[in-house]
């Protein structure tokens, strides 16, 4: 499982166990699974998905970056 924060200067939007994140990156759309090698990026506005076992959810979201390490995806918005 991967752990989900989506947080903002005003509080934590989301806080969940994740099977797979889909994020709209600067330089196009990318997927985290488990065991993803760490980076950081950037995002464009746009739907962020995430999968929870057999249900997919989507989050509007706009810019901001994104922090994977350790099975912890960070993304912080303003």
């Amino acid at each position: 499982m991967i752990t989900l924060k989506i947080i903002s200067p005003q509080c934590e939007v989301l806080s969940a166990s994740v099977d797979l994140v889909e994020l709209p990156g600067t330089m196009g759309r990318f997927e985290v699974l488990r065991d993803h090698a760490p980076l950081i990026s950037t995002i464009e506005p746009g739907r962020i998905r995430y999968v929870q076992g057999n249900e997919s959810h989507e989050i509007e979201c706009p810019a901001g970056f994104v922090e994977v390490r350790a099975n912890v995806v960070t993304v912080c918005i303003g």
